[in-house]
């Protein structure tokens, strides 16, 4: 049957997330977290961490205290791939046709999460609100190859050519990184936010975060931009996740 919005706890078990009662179980054999708001905003707005559950969550934790279900499918180590975007197609008709939440989603993605909520709303622009990126991985050529200037990451490339069946050839000529097809959320008009450390060891922001900037605004997107100066990868997030919570629900609700 069709669920509303007190049927949440008809799926899955609880469990406690920072003060929350969440519930857990498994979609096509993955594991997903729904965690409800006490007080649901209109339209039942949702948020969706492609990767790294409670890592640096405050803003997440602000966003479901202001009305936001928090939603997690755990697809680890897939880099944004086809079959990511797959997971991510039924995780959404999940949400929003079992449970009803909101038509559009606004995303808070975390280095290689990027890669996923990134693909994802190039094939689905129309449903999605808004993205929110931390030092975000926006071309896999940068990391985990290690094609630029930054160390990449030997393991995960490793896994990434695994998961998207390409040899390094392939890599080298695919067209479809986030950073190649940023026309396609602009035209929707999607905003974005990235919060970057200009240090980052890690991700280099002059081959991702960057990138985006400069392609973005030269396609008419809306760009906000975060500097934490001097800032590696890690920590991410801010100390006060206001600024990132208001911009997703100006751009949400």
């Amino acid at each position: 049957m069709t669920m509303n919005s007190f049927d949440l706890s008809l799926w899955g078990e609880p469990f406690a997330w920072r003060g929350f009662a969440g519930r857990k179980g498994t979609l096509n054999g993955r594991n997903c977290l729904i965690i409800p708001p006490p007080h649901e905003a209109p339209g039942r707005p949702w948020i969706w961490r492609p990767e790294f559950f409670d890592a640096f969550a405050n803003a997440d934790e602000a966003l479901v205290q202001r009305g936001f279900h928090l939603v997690f499918l755990d697809i680890p180590d897939h880099y944004g791939c086809p079959k990511a975007l797959n997971a991510g197609d039924a995780l959404y008709a999940f949400v929003t046709g079992t449970f009803g939440l909101a038509p559009k989603v606004a995303f808070v993605a975390l280095s290689r999460g990027g890669l996923t909520a990134f693909n994802w709303a190039i094939h689905n622009p129309e449903k999605v609100s808004c993205i929110y990126a931390d030092n975000p991985v926006c071309d896999f050529k940068s990391w985990p190859a290690g094609w630029g200037c930054g160390p990449g990451s030997p393991g995960d490339w490793e896994k990434c050519l695994s998961v998207y069946g390409m040899t390094e050839n392939d890599a080298r000529a695919w067209p479809n990184n986030p950073v190649d097809r940023l026309e396609v959320l602009a035209k929707a008009g999607i905003p974005l936010l990235h919060l970057i450390g200009d240090a980052d060891e890690v991700v280099p922001v002059t081959e991702n975060s960057y990138v985006v900037r400069e392609r973005y605004k030269a396609l008419g997107g809306s760009y906000t931009e975060i500097i934490k100066p001097g800032g590696l990868h890690h920590p991410h997030g801010l100390p006060d996740p206001t600024p990132i919570a208001e911009f997703i629900v100006k751009h949400t609700c």
